[in-house]
This record gives structure tokens, C-alpha cells and sequence, in this order.
């Protein structure tokens, strides 16, 4: 199953400076890049045809694939001056760069690339930033069986605040933490039929068009995933994921837990 990866956004609170032009999936995470670790989560599952849907700082995505080592990430061989690999990550995999335009909606980003999609009854969407350990399979068969456009998997709210209830004479009734209410939030994992085409106009939102209006038809399922999952919206959450790399708590690296392991 085709996967596509919205890559293109400015990632503005990942960046360190005005001169900082990486994308925020390319926020190093151990020896990779965060956009490395999800497509290796999808390859593992067997998805290896990937398209990436480029914009704010193309050139540095472009240029890790076009010049990438596999000495970073698998055990190899050193014989008369040349490398023999002993496994290898992308060989299999099939990459297509397409430029989706630097300032364009998430939605507008896919309507730019369904040509490459023709043909596909179903297919995958993530943004390329976040890391999870979500069973990959049984969320694509839960959805291979229902009647519906889309399915969003949604994790529990990560927010360390609390909700206070205040009644009328201004005394607190009760103190709740966010994540213990009856609420989730969007963990940006998509199952896709072509039908969210239908319902995502020019220069729309996957999120806010396409899927809210497949909500309103009773046509978006979900997928309620309690297991790891993590954002990188800020650098302190990118520097908190590449600290546990470091330390060897990679709960989103099934390939490693499942014994098909990357080299530190």
C-alpha cells in the first residue's frame, strides 16, 4: 500500500534560527532523521512504496535520500576497500519527490499528488513527524472491513494540565487531569480511501475538510491507539525522543523489538 508523507511545512518551533531552513521530519532522532524512523516503521509492515510531498526546504530531504549511507544504520563488511553490506534499509523501497508547494494546506498537499494514486482503492497518510508504536496491520484491517472514507488514529490529549470545574459561587467543584477526560486528539496516522478526495476542496485541509466532513456523513472512523506515540512539535520533544534513542528506549522501533534490528 502506498504511503504518503506530508514533509512540506515550515516547523517553525523546531526551527534555531532565521538561517535554520530544515524541514521539521528531517529533526535528527539517534543517527536518523525523524522522516527515516516512520518510513521505517511503514517498510516494516511491508509498505515500501512512499511519496513524499515536499515544500519548505526540499533540497535537504532530496539530498539525505540521493546521498544516503547505509553504514549509519546496518552492520557491513569491509573487504579489499570495499563495503559489503549485511542488510540494507531503502534498497526496496521506491521514493517519489514530489514538490507540493511551500505554503499549501495539508489537503492541498494530497490533491497534488492523487495522480500518483490512481488506481489505489486505499492508501496511507501521515505527517512525517510523530512516532508511534501503533499495530500498523490491525489498523488497516479494521478499516479494510468498514464502509467508511477514512480512519484517523487518535491517542489519548498529552497535555500535563488541569481542567478545573467552577460553579456559580466561584469554588472549585473538581480537578481533572486533561489526559484522564473522555477525549482524544488527532495522532496523525490515516487509512485513506479516494473518497476523501471528494470532500477536500482547493487549497483545503485533510483534517479540517476532508475528514470533518466524512464525519458528518458518518463516513471517519477511528482507531484508539493507548501505546506510545509521540510528537515532535517543539525541540524539547524532539531532544526528549533522540535522549531515549541514546539510551536504547525505542519503543517505536518495532523493527528492532521484532527482530529485524538497526544498528545503533
Amino acid at each position: 500500500m502506498k504511503v504518503v508523507l506530508f514533509c512540506g511545512g515550515y516547523g517553525m518551533r523546531m526551527r534555531s534560527g532565521a538561517a535554520d531552513d530544515v524541514p521539521k521530519p528531517m529533526a535528527m532522532v539517534g543517527p536518523r532523521p525523524l522522516i527515516w524512523h516512520v518510513m521505517r516503521y511503514y517498510a516494516h509492515y511491508g509498505h515500501r512504496e512512499f511519496i513524499l510531498c515536499l515544500g519548505y526546504g526540499a533540497h535537504h530531504i532530496k539530498d539525505f535520500f540521493l546521498n544516503y549511507e547505509e553504514t549509519t544504520s546496518n552492520d557491513f563488511v569491509l573487504r579489499g576497500g570495499r563495503t559489503e553490506l549485511l542488510s540494507t534499509d531503502i534498497a526496496d523501497w521506491t521514493i517519489t519527490f514530489a514538490q507540493t508547494g511551500i505554503e499549501s494546506p495539508i489537503g492541498e498537499r494530497l490533491r497534488r499528488v492523487r495522480h500518483h494514486l490512481e488506481g489505489d482503492e486505499m492508501f496511507l497518510a501521515n505527517y512525517a513527524d510523530v512516532l508511534t508504536d501503533a499495530p500498523l496491520p490491525e489498523m488497516i484491517d479494521r478499516f479494510a472491513r468498514r464502509d467508511a472514507g477514512a480512519s484517523m488514529m487518535v491517542v489519548p490529549p498529552q497535555s500535563s494540565f488541569h481542567c478545573v470545574e467552577l460553579g456559580e459561587n466561584g469554588l472549585v467543584g473538581g480537578i481533572t487531569a486533561v489526559s484522564e477526560l473522555p477525549l482524544w486528539e488527532n495522532g496523525g496516522y490515516f487509512v485513506l480511501r479516494q473518497e476523501v478526495f471528494d470532500h477536500i476542496p482547493e487549497g483545503g485541509d485533510l483534517v479540517a475538510d476532508g475528514c470533518a466532513q466524512l464525519a458528518k456523513r458518518g463516513r471517519l472512523v477511528a482507531h484508539r491507539h493507548r501505546g506510545f506515540w509521540k510528537p515532535t512539535d517543539t525541540v524539547k520533544e524532539r531532544a526528549a525522543l533522540d535522549e531515549a534513542y541514546a539510551r536504547g528506549d525505542r519503543p517505536w522501533a518495532v523493527w528492532e523489538r521484532d527482530g529485524a534490528g538497526v544498528s545503533a
